[in-house]
């Protein structure tokens, strides 16, 4: 086996384990005015893509279902960071967590960041990432919704076979917009 292929068997399934934990703690920087407003958009993007219908890999394939999710919002925090002096920790340590998926994705690792930055431009739910931003009763719908689906989360197995990292990139190249 790979080191590249051991350091992500070894990481994906924490990543899995604490998308909930991450996702909540990215959503209290969305009231964050210190934060520039282009940062904590991309935040909503990432967040928002949470509760995208038609995700890159369904959530119900097992093993790979989340961790579509869980690259999402690590790529836009390493996007948001470069808008920050100081990012704030979660943004430093998902950011950092990046650069294992651009190793593991290669040349397609640019078109996942081109794909997480348009997030900002989408909807989910009826919601844009600037409404997120810029309305407090939006936020606050959907910290409810992201409480309920955090509290009902199970994280998938992951299990330690390169298989699933094969699965998981041939996956991704299919699907990633050119």
């Amino acid at each position: 086996m790979s080191e590249l292929n051991t350091r992500c068997l070894d990481a994906f399934p924490e990543w899995l384990k604490t998308l909930p934990e991450d996702a909540v703690a990215l959503s209290l920087l969305l009231d964050d005015e210190s934060l520039p407003e282009p940062a904590r958009r991309r935040v909503a993007g990432s967040l928002n893509y949470l509760f995208k219908s038609l995700d890159l890999i369904p959530d119900g394939i097992e093993d790979l279902g989340f961790l579509d999710d869980a690259f999402v919002i690590r790529v836009a925090a390493r996007v948001a960071a470069i808008d920050l002096a100081t990012p704030p920790a979660i943004i430093t340590t998902l950011a950092a967590q990046a650069a294992l998926v651009e190793e593991l994705l290669g040349k397609d690792f640019v078109r996942l960041a081109k794909y997480v930055d348009g997030l900002v431009n989408g909807a989910a739910r009826g919601r844009t990432p600037q409404e997120l931003v810029s309305d407090a009763d939006v936020r606050t719908s959907f910290r409810a919704e992201l409480g309920a689906w955090s509290q009902s989360y199970q994280a998938p197995s992951f299990s330690r076979d390169e298989k699933n990292l094969v699965k998981l990139t041939s996956f991704l190249s299919a699907k990633l917009p050119g």
